[in-house]
């Protein structure tokens, strides 16, 4: 990893991940952008586009994510993916490129989820809402009731 690039709380990652926010230009007459031409003037050409991943996501092993992408919170990112888009929230997405595979949640969930922000909660707080963190979400329409 290496560039401009926000890690959110409770992010997990598998190995061999990597996140470039750099790349060689593409509309000059060179994409070389190191000291053995011009003493590596061309460098100067190199675009670099931030990377915000949100909180609370999964990125499995050799998944590559390129600059520019935002990861929303609770996304989870399959292995070996190659994400050149930005993920919407609490999505799963595969592939290469990587693909939307299914939502995690309902609309409602996600929302709930994300108006609760439990990741900015204190340790006295979560422990609060615990309960929460048992419950499958699975065919349901929101995360407070059975």
């Amino acid at each position: 990893m290496h560039g401009d690039i926000e890690v959110g709380k409770y992010c997990q990652l598998g190995a061999d991940v990597s996140i470039h926010t750099t790349n060689h230009p593409i509309s000059y007459l060179s994409t070389y952008v190191n000291k053995s031409l011009f003493n590596g003037e061309l460098s100067q050409l190199k675009s670099v586009k931030k990377t915000v991943i949100g909180n609370d996501v999964w990125i499995g092993h050799n998944v590559n994510i390129m600059g520019g992408v935002t990861i929303g919170n609770g996304a989870i990112i399959a292995a070996g993916a190659l994400v050149t888009k930005d993920v919407s929230p609490y999505t799963i997405v595969g592939g290469v490129p990587a693909k939307v595979i299914r939502k995690r949640f309902s609309e409602s969930i996600i929302q709930e989820i994300e108006d609760l922000q439990w990741w900015n909660l204190s340790e006295e707080e979560l422990l609060k809402i615990k309960p929460l963190f048992f419950k499958d979400f699975e065919n349901k329409m929101t995360i407070y009731n059975s």
